[in-house]
C-alpha cells in the first residue's frame, strides 16, 4: 500500500475533528438537526483552514444512510464513497479548470437529472473565484432555483472576488486561521498517534511557518519525520530543516540592539549574507522575535514560547521599555 500523507490520513471524518472552525461546526449541526439545509453554501477564508473538508464532512453528513445527520456514520456505502471522492451523488468541481461557461452550462444540465442512491446531489465547487463572470451569470438562476435535491456548495480563498449576485444567493461561511494552540493540540495528538514527538521550539517554528494552515504544518511534519533518524525532533533541526537561523544569533542581534552596538549587528548581518541565509527571512525572524518579547513584556501568560525560551525572554524584556520593541517591529514591518 502506498504511503499517505499526514493531511491526508488524518483529514477530519466528522464536524467534531475539524480543528479551530467550531463556530462554523455549531451553526452547520444546528441547520441540520433543525432541517434548515440551504440549497446554496459558500466557505472562504485561508488555504489550508479546512473549507474543502467542512464541505465533504458536510456532504456526508446529508447523504450519510442514517442521515441528514450531524454524525455521519463513515462506513455505510455513501460515506465511503464521499472519503474516497468517488460519489455519483458528490461531484467535486475545480472551478480553476472549469471556469467557462461551456462547464456551467453543462453543470445546469446535469442538476436536472435525479440522485443514483444518495438523498442530495452535492456539487462542490473549489477555488470557486476562478469562474469567469459569464460563467457565473450562466449560474445564477440555477443557484437562486435549484431542484429539490441539489445542494451547492463553493469553497473559495479570495471571498472579494465572488460576485455580489452570487454571494446573494449563498449562505456564507468566514473559516479563519487556526491558532497556534489549537495547532499545538492536534500535532501533539497526531505525534501520539504516528510515534514522533515535537519539543516546543519545534511545535512554535512549525506553528509559525505554517502560518494557521493545518495542511501547511502537516506537511512539514511529514517532511522532518521523513528525513529525520529519531522520533524526536528537535526546535534546531527544524531550523536547520527550514533553513531558519540559529536561535542564539537572533538574540544576539536582539541584545545588540539594546545596547545601541551597530558595529556588532552590522557585523552579524554580514556573516549571515555571507553564509546564504536569506537577509529578508532574518529581518522576519527578527520582528516575530521582538514581538515575543514585547508580549512576554506586558504578559507572559499570552506569550506563545517554549519553557526554554522563557530564560532568554526573562533576561531581554529587562533590556527594553515596552514601547522599543514595538518601534523596531515596525520598522522590519516596512522593511519586509
Amino acid at each position: 500500500m502506498s504511503y499517505l500523507v499526514l493531511a491526508r490520513k488524518f483529514r477530519p471524518q466528522n464536524f467534531d475533528e475539524v480543528v479551530g472552525q467550531e463556530h462554523i461546526s455549531q451553526t452547520l449541526k444546528n441547520a441540520i438537526s433543525e432541517k434548515r439545509i440551504a440549497h446554496a453554501y459558500l466557505f472562504s477564508g485561508p488555504r489550508g483552514c479546512g473549507k474543502t473538508t467542512m464541505a465533504r464532512i458536510l456532504a456526508k453528513a446529508l447523504n450519510c444512510k442514517d442521515g441528514p445527520t450531524i454524525k455521519p456514520c463513515g462506513v455505510c456505502e455513501n460515506c465511503i464513497e464521499i472519503s474516497k471522492s468517488s460519489s455519483v451523488d458528490v461531484l467535486e468541481i475545480d472551478g480553476a479548470s472549469n471556469n467557462g461557461i461551456d462547464e456551467i452550462r453543462a453543470l445546469r444540465e446535469n442538476v436536472k437529472f435525479s440522485t443514483a442512491s444518495s438523498k442530495y446531489k452535492i456539487y462542490i465547487i473549489d477555488e470557486a473565484h476562478q469562474i469567469t463572470a459569464q460563467a457565473f451569470n450562466a449560474l445564477l438562476k440555477t443557484l437562486e432555483e435549484p431542484p429539490s435535491h441539489v445542494v451547492f456548495i463553493m469553497a473559495t480563498t479570495e471571498h472579494h472576488k465572488i460576485p455580489i449576485t452570487i454571494l446573494s444567493r449563498c449562505q456564507r461561511y468566514r473559516f479563519k486561521l487556526i491558532s497556534g494552540a489549537e495547532m499545538v493540540c492536534a500535532i501533539k495528538n497526531i505525534g501520539q498517534k504516528e510515534g514522533f514527538e515535537l519539543d516546543d521550539e519545534a511545535l512554535n517554528i512549525v506553528t509559525s511557518a505554517s502560518g494557521g494552515s493545518m495542511r501547511d504544518a502537516l506537511s512539514l511534519l511529514d517532511q522532518a519525520v521523513s528525513s529525520s533518524n529519531t522520533g524526536r525532533i528537535t526546535g534546531d533541526y527544524m531550523r536547520g530543516l527550514l533553513g531558519l537561523l540559529p536561535k542564539d544569533i537572533i538574540v544576539s542581534v536582539t541584545d545588540n540592539i539594546a545596547k545601541g552596538d551597530i558595529h556588532a549587528i552590522l557585523k552579524i548581518v554580514k556573516e549571515i549574507y555571507e553564509q546564504g541565509y536569506n537577509i529578508l527571512q532574518f529581518a522576519r525572524d527578527l520582528r516575530d522575535h521582538l514581538r515575543n518579547v514585547m508580549i512576554y513584556s506586558i504578559n507572559p501568560a499570552v506569550a506563545e514560547i517554549s519553557f526554554e525560551d522563557k530564560k532568554i525572554f526573562d533576561i531581554q524584556k529587562t533590556l527594553f521599555t515596552v514601547s522599543r520593541p514595538r518601534a523596531y517591529e515596525q520598522s522590519f514591518i516596512k522593511s519586509s
